[in-house]
């Protein structure tokens, strides 16, 4: 790696010693990826064989999602003093984005260089990141139908129970409270135990969250993801939540605030 503004300034590193990049550029350490690190057990400070039979020591640990193999960072002087003969066939040119078209064409040329040797990084991360936003569409598309196949199991549910809680609900309009009344407190009943499960499914989502990305995504891959908590995410899905239980319980509540007398007598039919 050359020792550049845009590697010091943007490069993932999750751990390393004081003034790494310098130490890169002066040959006095290497970067290895996260996954090296686990695999092996290295850590800053640890020396490390590379080929050749040199030794480096670890100056920093930098996050490499996605690579299933280790890898290795040393400056590029360094890598010529210790292996002159490796071939040098990759190069980064840092260059205004509206001149990069123009650059690629002028290099295509030059050299009789094939389209796919010469790339735009920021159309590969343009692509890359439209990809990712279709992928996050899908998940909210299917995010929303789960809440809606949850709602019509509710409402389902509530259904049900609203005829088999008669029983219960008879003595209580006998006692002197009105149907309206009695229709209000089952639509607050479902609010309430909407909100409830919305207290204990956070910690769990949260918990869950943690373990697949500290402990399974580590042990199948061996690198981690951070880690983000989103408190407004939280508070929209229980908004939305709220509105499925409400509507969910807006009809057995309905049907109750209209039953007739009748009905609510009939529970005494057998009482002695």
């Amino acid at each position: 790696m050359a020792d550049h503004a845009t590697y010091r300034d943007n490069w993932p590193i999750l751990s390393a010693v004081p003034e790494v990049w310098d130490r890169i550029a002066a040959g006095d350490g290497a970067l290895i990826n996260e996954q090296l690190a686990r695999r092996r057990g290295l850590g800053l400070g640890d020396q490390i064989t590379l080929p050749g039979g040199w030794r480096a020591s670890i100056a920093g640990v930098y996050a490499d999602y996605g690579n299933p193999i280790g890898q290795i960072i040393i400056g590029i002087d360094t890598l010529v003093q210790h292996y002159p003969d490796v071939p040098r066939l990759r190069y980064a040119i840092p260059i205004a984005p509206g001149k990069a078209e123009a650059l690629g064409r002028d290099l295509r040329a030059e050299f009789g260089l094939p389209a796919q040797n010469v790339i735009n990084q920021a159309g590969i991360k343009a692509f890359s990141l439209k990809v990712f936003e279709r992928t996050f569409n899908v998940t909210a598309a299917l995010n929303f139908l789960t809440l809606g196949v949850a709602g019509l199991a509710m409402f389902a549910s509530l259904i049900t129970l609203s005829g088999m809680r008669l029983p219960q609900l008879a003595p209580v309009w006998a006692m002197g409270l009105t149907r309206r009344h009695l229709a209000w407190l089952e639509l607050s009943r479902g609010l309430l135990l909407a909100a409830l499960t919305m207290l204990a499914a956070v910690p769990v989502g949260i918990a869950l969250a943690f373990v697949l990305l500290v402990v399974v995504n580590v042990e199948a891959f061996g690198w981690r993801l951070p880690m983000h908590l989103f408190p407004g995410d939280w508070a929209r899905l229980t908004a939305l939540a709220l509105l499925a239980a409400g509507l969910a319980a807006a009809v057995p509540a309905w049907r109750l605030a209209r039953l007739s007398p009748s009905k609510l007598l009939k529970v005494f039919a057998h009482e002695r």
